[in-house]
């Protein structure tokens, strides 16, 4: 595996590194405090590529590969891990989705909308009651003609209310059966879809998170994604690679709160020298420069095992536990090493420290990670 970047990658996370110093630093905080979702930002950056890496030229995407998109998620998150978090949601939920599953009319149909940010994407799995539960799910799907009525409510849902068309996993067998659920794809002007609660959150304040409620929404089945019983299946798969976008998203903000500490620990003296040269303060730069770096090769690792067209559940998992972990973790030592000041919104750390706990909780805790970790283990 060579992991070493090449001038593509580079030259693509130049661009969003530049991209986000622009046009994101300046309006963090105010983002953050008033949790605005920023459309327009997305809408700019879907003009650079940055709303369809993944997604092939011929559907108006960049058609790039996992490294560009580990690099660019990560530059974006070491500004704001708000804006990479949507960014993720976008391009490696709703967006992957319909690219993986869905026929030929349906991508040509939404994938260059999804690509260029005329449409905001949006997907829906979790339920209130049912979180890692999806097997129980609620939300039904029942087959009228040649319609789909949906029923029920999604939760926790990024672009719950602002998103533009969603793929929805509904329920379409009986609770708890084999092959129990479909993925449909649910345009927002369709009747009876509608927004429900925004959260009101610790972090990542300026990424929306909301319900998403179907009353007697009418879909016709040509907007049904693959076989009818295969949306679970094809959740799981997404989710392989979308554990590769929290992982990355785990790394920038990891970064960010790295890289200010540095600065801090060099720029802040006492006892007439840098806090740097005091063992208890480079020590834990020494150790969250290691753990960044080996977060980083399993991202990497699983980002080259995807391009490959190989199994990753397993390392998926590992990139997505451990890279979540370690950006908690590096967060919270940066703000030790701030002190009173990493505890004001004046200094950036605090907000790498809010934002980073929702990466070990958000598609799949650090818990069910480890279940999937073992169960592959196992197999092995």
């Amino acid at each position: 595996m060579n992991f070493q970047h090449s001038e593509l990658t580079q030259q693509v996370a130049q661009t969003a590194a530049d991209f986000a110093a622009q046009y994101i630093k300046p309006h963090v905080m105010e983002w953050d405090e008033s949790q605005e979702f920023p459309v327009q930002i997305f809408k700019e950056m879907g003009k650079l590529g940055l709303m369809g890496v993944l997604v092939p030229e011929e559907y108006g995407g960049a058609g790039l590969t996992y490294f560009e998109y580990v690099a660019i998620i990560q530059e974006i998150s070491k500004v704001c891990g708000s804006i990479g978090l949507s960014l993720a949601a976008h391009n490696s939920l709703c967006t992957n989705h319909i690219l993986m599953f869905g026929n030929e009319n349906q991508k040509k149909k939404y994938l260059p909308k999804l690509a260029t940010a005329e449409y905001i994407g949006a997907w829906g799995l979790t339920e209130p009651n049912t979180g890692s539960d999806a097997g129980n799910m609620k939300c039904t799907a029942t087959k009228d003609g040649d319609d789909w009525i949906l029923n029920g409510t999604k939760c926790w849902i990024t672009h719950g209310r602002s998103g533009d068309v969603a793929v929805v996993i509904a329920r379409t067998g009986e609770p708890r059966s084999k092959n129990n659920a479909t993925a449909f794809i649910v345009d927002r002007n369709t009747k009876g879809f509608s927004g429900g609660k925004k959260e009101n959150k610790l972090g990542m304040r300026a990424s929306e998170t909301a319900e998403m409620i179907f009353d007697n929404c009418k879909i016709p089945d040509e907007n049904r994604l693959g076989k009818v019983g295969d949306g679970f299946k094809q959740s799981l798969k997404i989710l392989d690679g979308g554990r590769i976008s929290i992982a990355a998203l785990s790394l920038g903000i990891a970064k960010g709160a790295y890289e200010a500490a540095v600065k801090y620990s060099k720029e802040r003296h006492q006892f007439d020298q840098p806090i740097s040269s005091f063992q208890g303060i480079s020590f834990k730069l020494a150790d969250m420069a290691t753990e960044i770096m080996a977060a980083e090769l399993l991202t990497l690792q699983a980002a080259d095992r995807k391009d490959k067209g190989m199994g990753l559940t397993k390392e998926s998992a590992m990139a997505k536990y451990y890279a979540s972990e370690v950006a908690v973790k590096v967060a919270t030592d940066a703000v030790q090493i701030f002190g009173g000041y990493g505890y004001t919104k004046d200094f950036p750390v605090e907000k790498f420290y809010r934002d980073s706990k929702l990466c070990t909780i958000g598609e799949g805790t650090s818990e069910i990670q480890k279940i999937v970790i073992a169960r592959e283990v196992l197999k092995d």
